[in-house]
């Protein structure tokens, strides 16, 4: 129920140091300046601090001004929930009428529904963007209950279609699944029209476009966009169904297409985003491609560093001073120059995501609620080190990645069971 007393402080909420406002966290690379707060003594309490339920889906909590934000679908509809970050308690909730899955889903129904894009916070406006799996992109107003700014439906705007098929492995299609991103007074998402532009920019005020990109790729599967600067230059790194492409964000170039990597998934199935680091992107799929791959990025061209055969399918990598990190199947500690293997162990199952936090610890979170803290290589170079670990939070997979907020770690399923957690100071 709508609780009106919290509902008046809705238009305090604030950006601050220990929000986790976009997809990926506070600088969209897994990273946090929080401590784990491992101790041996204690760390995840036995009971959550609350626990609430959402409507399906694998859309990841955003956390802004002690609020949480949730996406999910419940009797036909996308519900936008935003809850007291403290207690649980419901701030306010807007609704929209939404299919379960896209219109052209196909394939995995049974173990996927609702949206899986995360909602994308901008601290300027203080609006909220949402994407529906059936295409609805929505702008929310946190001080004003949720009101809705203005929206559009991609698939009817852009007549979009079912994605192809491109290998020989069946078809699949999601739906949309790639979180929006706000970049200046922009609103970028990945539309994946083969008439107006992969990437589409709208005025994040207005909702009306202001550019297309030249690149005309159906859209993939990933999580979301990763921006990047080559040489210099704005650009966006996307995981399309057929490349690997950075896009330019500047001026009168903004569109354009710094350069192409041919990237081919099975099933359409590139779940992980890119990852960044100057002017390299780590894309990885298993299937056929069953690898990881580094890519190095200039204003004319994109070459392969190096390929090794760690692929994740889910866990988008977190590059962490000298390794990356990766938790499918297993957790994976790799060189960020050679993609060597230097550890692996543990039991992640295909759900899977981690975080890095300030005290070079990760958090791992995956199969049906397994949520752990291990040491990075800065703490354990040359073995697997897992501190402690509790498994079975929820009965569900746990296609959503973890979000960590002022010492509350936020968990959640793909039925959209939510548990928060106090840890320790």
């Amino acid at each position: 129920m709508l609780c009106l007393l919290l509902a008046a402080t809705a238009c305090h909420c604030q950006s601050h140091a220990a929000d986790w406002p976009f997809w990926r966290g506070p600088a969209r690379d897994g990273h946090t300046e929080e401590s784990s707060r491992w101790s041996k003594e204690a760390w995840l309490p036995a009971e959550p601090a609350w626990r609430a339920t959402l409507g399906v889906g694998a859309s990841s909590p955003v956390v802004v001004g002690g609020q949480v934000f949730l996406l999910g679908n419940a009797d036909g509809r996308d519900v936008l929930r935003c809850l007291s970050a403290a207690d649980g308690k419901e701030v306010w909730s807007v609704n929209y009428a939404c299919r379960l899955y896209g219109r052209f889903h196909e394939g995995d129904e049974g173990i996927y529904s609702g949206p899986s894009s995360t909602p994308e916070y901008d601290p300027a406006t203080k609006y909220l963007h949402t994407l529906s799996a059936d295409g609805h992109l929505n702008c929310w107003d946190t001080r004003q209950n949720g009101k809705n700014i203005w929206k559009r439906n991609l698939y009817d705007d852009y007549q979009v279609g079912r994605r192809p098929k491109l290998t020989r492995a069946p078809l699949r299609d999601y739906g949309y699944t790639s979180s929006p991103l706000v970049h200046g007074d922009w609103l970028l998402a990945e539309v994946g029209s083969t008439k107006s532009g992969t990437v589409i920019a709208f005025d994040k005020m207005t909702g009306k476009q202001v550019w297309a990109s030249e690149l005309r790729d159906e859209a993939g599967h990933t999580g979301g966009m990763a921006p990047m600067r080559v040489e210099g230059v704005p650009c966006v790194a996307v995981v399309t169904q057929r490349n690997l492409a950075v896009i330019r964000l500047d001026g009168d170039k903004a569109g354009k297409t710094v350069a192409v990597f041919p990237w081919v998934t099975d099933f359409a199935n590139n779940i992980a985003s890119p990852a960044v680091r100057d002017d390299c992107v780590l894309v990885t799929a298993a299937y056929n491609q069953n690898s990881i791959c580094k890519v190095k990025f200039t204003l004319k061209e994109a070459r392969e560093l190096w390929r090794q055969k760690f692929p994740s399918k889910v866990c988008t990598p977190v590059i962490h001073k000298d390794h990356v990190y990766v938790a499918w199947q297993k957790v994976r500690c790799l060189s960020w120059e050679t993609g060597e293997l230097k550890w692996e162990g543990g039991t992640i199952g295909d759900p899977g995501s981690c975080i890095v936090t300030a005290d070079d610890r990760l958090i791992v979170f995956g199969k049906n609620g397994k949520l752990s803290v291990v040491e990075t290589a800065v703490r354990s170079p040359a073995k697997y080190e897992e501190l402690t670990a509790v498994d079975g939070l929820f009965r569900s997979a746990a296609w959503p990645h973890v979000a960590l907020s002022d010492g509350r770690l936020f968990c959640r399923d793909r039925e959209g069971h939510l548990s928060c957690f106090v840890l320790p100071r």
